[in-house]
């Protein structure tokens, strides 16, 4: 719809005013009327349109009747849809009559300019600016949807500069204007009409800490860009060159959405009248365009791998060597953090998650840091954020449980569910789910992941485990049928049925943790007669059955989409102190990154938890279980080769028993992956 103003004439000296393209003009026939007048004709130049409403019936002018009564109903509608050569170029005269007179009591004569005034941006996502029909006021989701898209700037594209390219208010490189999106001022018609008017783009107030604004004006000189809207800058006056039609701003978000930032930014141009000496500017034409903020985005494990991560510490070396050789074998590049970079931190997964960020014009990953902050807590900013390579966080203010490390943070591969679609998956995370208490993550973190939109975040009951972490008993792996992957499981009801099995063969006295030096080694004979082991293992079994229904439920998954993979637990009611049964597995020392509340179950594995596994593409870095040897082999090992390898998958198992292990972690833990961003453009969606 047309913006409409309302135009005052006068039949004692011409009255002049700007019609700007898109606008309708109102004229007021009636405060200017004679007394004595009753009806009026009215008539314009040809780039004039004029219509007359009357008993609510709109007619076009020129039209069969030639002059119309003044009654309240009545009203003069005009708009003009060609630029104005010169000033005043058009004009309407308004005739009044009195009763039955044919010579005009009065005349009323208005100058009409019509010029443009347009605030244009990537309305259409297509990655360039130009002009649209859509409406820019709006921002929709969808594959027909319309509305720009700004990138939170939050890489560092000067390697010199010392803040995040977000936190400056500064142009320091070509670089740094690419991650940020056009916005184009257009003014067009006579130049000399913005002598007498002025232009102003300005923002709402809840906007102005979300967004940044830099306008080098004709010069494409980095030392010309200015910072002329954000923080305390609400407006900005432009002045329009008297040679160019278009002013180029270049806009930059600040923060990701978020509780109480929806990601939606109004940017407005205003073009006022100056009045006589004295008197206030008044606005005669407002144009908005709509922005939404990007959100941040995390990759699945199904996702092509870009760069591995692994921290080398003083007990590790042959685990970073197997590491770096499946990297190889995937022909992905492999990135160690070094002991004086990690600080005797192993548990990069546990520090930060790898996602990305996307508009038309741009997309680049970004590192999401979690409130855990131990000894890696400086590898993100030093080590990772630079050109094209983005930084968030969110702090645990209540104190960081280690709910909050990014182990209890995965995200499904797409998903439909219920006619729903989830083109980019769902988030899972981790919780004291369904019971009252116990750990949660930290709620900043919780609302930073919901308020992204396009990936709903799903929890799941963790609080169970030790550690507490989802990727302790399940993950995904990529497969070449049905939906394009398999839900592992972590089972003790298959474990037992193996070892039930392997019994049943005759191998009762295979013994686990050959090759393991002063590790007791328990044979499947005493482990399936451990009563207390099972009782524990039924309750174990019992919470991941409960997460299994969930996760059918959120993802739309029927029992042939999850893989059970043999894993047995043990549990204590205190710290752990002790291990759960004298001589069954070696005496566990809680580290630091371990969160326990006292009265309650916590649990670690009693095999090495095999879905806590590296996935890079058809390459699978397994925890190498050291199960019982049956006919030479690791009868959990085969199990889990049956499993996997008929989906097209390499199963290589990686000794990290003393360098993991023991330390209640496994291969997931000690590596991290940045991935391929989704093919689907997340604007596409509809959340």
């Amino acid at each position: 719809m047309a913006q409409q103003r309302r135009i005052q004439i006068c039949t004692h000296r011409p009255t002049s005013t700007v019609c700007p393209l898109g606008t309708e003009l109102s004229l007021d026939i009636h405060g200017s009327a004679p007394k004595d007048a009753v009806v009026f004709h009215v008539q314009g130049t040809p780039g004039v349109k004029l219509y007359v409403v009357h008993e609510t019936q709109t007619i076009k002018l020129p039209s069969s009747v030639g002059r119309w009564p003044l009654s309240t109903g009545t009203e003069v509608l005009l708009a003009m849809d060609a630029l104005s050569k010169d000033v005043g170029d058009e004009k309407v005269r308004v005739s009044y009559y009195g009763e039955a007179s044919g010579v005009p009591m009065a005349r009323a004569m208005l100058y009409l300019t019509c010029v443009e005034v347009s605030l244009d941006a990537d309305i259409s996502r297509s990655g360039g600016v130009s002009r649209t029909l859509l409406d820019k006021k709006t921002w929709t989701w969808g594959p027909d949807g319309h509305g720009p898209i700004l990138l939170v700037n939050c890489d560092r594209d000067d390697p010199r500069a010392e803040k995040l390219d977000n936190r400056d208010t500064a142009v320091l490189s070509y670089a740094d204007l690419k991650d940020m999106s056009q916005m184009v001022l257009r003014t067009r018609g006579p130049r000399t009409i913005f002598t007498s008017h002025h232009l102003v783009l300005h923002l709402d107030y809840g906007s102005a800490e979300k967004v940044g604004v830099f306008y080098g004006g004709n010069s494409m000189a980095l030392e010309e860009y200015r910072h002329v809207l954000g923080g305390s800058k609400l407006a900005y006056s432009v002045k329009p060159s008297r040679h160019q039609e278009e002013s180029v701003f270049y806009v930059e978000g600040l923060t990701f959405p978020d509780t109480g930032f929806s990601g939606l930014v109004a940017f407005h141009v205003t073009l006022l009248e100056s009045p006589e000496k004295g008197l206030l500017e008044m606005p005669i034409f407002t144009d908005t365009v709509v922005f939404r903020v990007a959100p941040w985005i995390m990759t699945p494990n199904t996702a092509a791998p870009l760069e591995v991560f692994v921290c080398s510490v003083d007990d590790n070396e042959d685990f970073v060597a197997a590491v770096g050789a499946l990297a190889e074998k995937a022909k992905c590049p492999l990135t160690v953090c070094p002991l004086p970079e990690n600080r005797h931190d192993r548990w990069i997964q546990d520090e930060v998650e790898f996602g990305y960020v996307q508009a038309p014009h741009k997309t680049f990953p970004v590192v999401f840091d979690s409130p855990r902050d131990r000894g890696l807590k400086d590898f993100p900013v030093k080590s990772i954020l630079g050109p094209d390579f983005g930084y968030v966080a969110r702090q645990a203010p209540e104190g960081a449980s280690s709910l909050d490390s990014f182990g209890n943070l995965e995200v499904s591969p797409p998903v439909t569910v219920q006619g729903k679609e989830y083109p980019l998956g769902r988030i899972l995370i981790g919780s004291s789910f369904p019971r009252f208490g116990g750990r949660r993550m930290a709620k900043a973190v919780k609302d930073f992941l919901i308020a992204q939109q396009v990936q709903a975040p799903v929890e799941l009951f963790s609080d169970w485990l030790q550690v507490g972490h989802v990727d302790e008993f399940l993950s995904f792996v990529p497969a070449p049928d049905r939906k394009g992957f398999r839900l592992l499981l972590a089972s003790p009801s298959a474990c037992y049925q193996l070892l039930r099995e392997k019994q049943e063969e005759g191998f009762g006295e295979a013994t686990m943790f050959q090759g393991l030096e002063k590790v007791p080694k328990p044979t499947i004979n005493e482990i399936l007669a451990n009563e207390s082991l099972r009782k524990f293992n039924n309750y174990v079994q019992s919470c991941i059955s409960w997460n299994r229904d969930i996760l059918k439920r959120a993802l739309g998954l029927v029992e042939p989409d999850i893989l059970d993979i043999p894993q047995l637990f043990r549990g204590d009611m205190t710290m752990g102190a002790q291990a759960f049964f004298p001589d069954m597995v070696t005496l566990i020392i809680l580290p630091s990154h371990v969160g326990i509340q006292s009265g309650i179950w916590v649990l670690i594995s009693i095999s090495m938890p095999q879905v806590n596994m590296l996935v890079l593409g058809r390459h699978l870095g397994i925890p190498k279980p050291f199960g019982p040897l049956v006919g030479g082999q690791c009868c959990l090992e085969e199990r889990v080769r049956a499993l996997l390898e008929p989906l097209g998958l390499t199963c290589t198992f990686i000794d990290d028993y003393f360098s993991y292990h023991v330390l209640s972690g496994e291969i997931h833990c000690g590596t991290n992956v940045r991935r391929k961003p989704f093919a689907f453009k997340w604007w596409h969606m509809v959340p």
